[in-house]
């Protein structure tokens, strides 16, 4: 037990703390990061203000304070993460405009497929549950993303992109300090999220809020200028799902261990129903450390200022540009595509705009199969995310087939509506429970207990539903990533 509570491949100074506390040691210099980042965003904020400060500070400081935090958590380790960046920065200068994206593409995810690989032999299926491969894959978004932004802005006509990939686009290479604090910032070096390009940019030089306003057509109501909305009411709201979320984490998390589900013991004296049952607490008892890391990470970056959104119809000022869930619409999900939807919303983001939106063929499996090698070469990320394959295209031919059918009146649509939330968690139960698990051997145990009931369903489903085809210009994602089982996670 000491042992694990020692292991870490960062810093041991705080290991006295680790010992106190009972958590391992890797766990408590991630919160310990985070929460000092808290700190700094909050300062960075009302201290190095554009106003009070250029952009080249601004920058400088959020780089190497980023560099510091990744040190302090990884250790040596942490040379992947710079090795790729720099990397990364070579093809976006060298490389054709035809070609960045492919390169940037091809060696980011191939360097982090190799970390991936090595990850199994160093860590042995997670012994640390936040290392060097979490901020890797933040990092391997950012470099794809703005290379396919860089590519769209000088490589393509503006008529040949959809409206978002307009909007988003870059028209002139970076810097090497730009790109340098777009990828290594404090803000977002641990868990996250990734953010575009052109947004972080406009926030470091302080356009961000006014560019946000004139994008909803902002009227000034009589004013000259444009009002500054603060934060704090956001990073009030925040903080309490926080706080709630590591009570939970500390409490709820710990009473229903995963392994359990695969008990031979309990397998062999529980019901079909009451496996079925246990799955659902064991996998809800799993949530809180994601919306744990996520919040804190979405309150650091709305600490700095960062995060505004826009204004919705009654005027009401929001900050959730960077937020990654969204937790009343998850747990009151009526279809496996709004579930979905609200999970790990910036690796949905990712996927949608190097993926999904680009893919000539097949773009819900294909962009399924990218989220799994993102996450990793555990067996249990490709069981989840093929199977995630069969869910979604399954509930999209129920629900173009059927719902029509249950739109009113209001008793049989909350009749319908209740069946189908209990679907839906239950269906995302089953397919996500192999991430948990990891291995081979657990997750065909737990299916096979299961008697792969799901699987069944959605066979049968796609073989005797009619489907109705849906034009490539009007696609929806329908993958998300969870964001690799280390806690400092963005998706389905």
């Amino acid at each position: 037990m000491a042992e694990a509570l020692c292991r870490t491949t960062g810093s041991a100074l705080l290991h006295p703390l680790s010992r106190l506390l009972g958590i391992p040691l890797d766990q408590v210099n991630f919160v310990a990061c985070q929460l000092f980042a808290l700190l700094a965003a909050f300062w960075f904020r009302l201290y190095l203000s554009p106003s009070r400060a250029s952009s080249g500070v601004r920058h400088a400081f959020a780089t190497i304070s980023g560099i510091y935090f990744a040190v302090f958590c990884f250790g040596w380790y942490s040379i992947h993460i710079f090795t790729l960046v720099m990397l990364s920065y070579g093809i976006m200068n060298m490389a054709s405009i035809p070609n960045i994206h492919r390169y940037s593409f091809v060696v980011a995810m191939g360097y982090l497929t190799l970390c991936h690989a090595s990850r199994i032999y160093i860590f042995h299926y997670g012994i640390l549950t936040t290392d060097f491969s979490g901020p890797l894959m933040i990092v391997t978004q950012k470099i794809t993303t703005l290379a396919f932004q860089v590519h769209d802005g000088i490589g393509r006509k503006a008529e040949d992109l959809s409206s978002e990939q307009n909007q988003l686009a870059v028209k002139i290479r970076p810097s090497l300090l730009e790109y340098l604090s777009y990828q290594l910032n404090f803000l977002s070096i641990l868990a996250g999220p990734c953010s575009n390009y052109k947004d972080y940019v406009a926030f470091i030089e302080g356009k961000h809020v006014q560019m946000k306003l004139l994008e909803v057509s902002w009227k000034p109501n009589g004013h000259d200028k444009l009002p500054e909305p603060s934060p704090m009411g956001a990073i009030r709201h925040k903080l309490c799902i926080v706080f709630v979320s590591l009570l939970l984490f500390l409490t709820f998390t710990k009473n229903f261990p995963v392994a359990y589900i695969v008990d031979n013991q309990f397998i062999d004296k529980t019901s079909f129903l009451s496996r079925l049952g246990y799955l659902y607490v064991v996998m809800q008892a799993s949530k809180p450390k994601y919306y744990f890391a996520w919040t804190l990470a979405d309150v650091i970056n709305n600490a700095a200022g960062f995060g505004f959104s826009g204004v919705d119809e009654r005027g009401c000022f929001h900050w959730d540009l960077l937020s990654n869930l969204n937790i009343w619409n998850i747990e009151t999900a009526t279809s496996f595509k709004m579930y979905v939807e609200n999970w790990n919303i910036q690796t949905t983001a990712w996927l949608k705009r190097v993926c999904y939106d680009r893919a000539p063929l097949y773009p819900t499996a294909l962009t399924f199969l990218l989220s799994a090698v993102w996450h990793g070469v555990y067996p249990g990320y490709y069981f989840t995310f093929i199977t995630g394959i069969f869910m979604t295209l399954a509930a999209r031919a129920i629900r173009n087939n059927f719902r029509h059918f249950f739109t009113s009146p209001k008793t049989l649509k909350r009749s319908y509506d209740v069946v189908t939330w209990l679907v839906t968690q239950m269906s995302v139960c089953y397919t996500v429970a192999p991430f948990v698990l990891l291995a081979v051997e657990p997750t065909i145990k737990l299916y096979r207990s299961l008697y792969f009931h799901m699987h069944l369903l959605c066979f049968f489903v796609l073989l005797v539903l009619p489907k109705k085809s849906e034009g490539h210009s009007r696609r929806q994602p329908a993958v998300r990533g969870t964001q690799n089982s280390n806690t400092n996670e963005k998706q389905k």
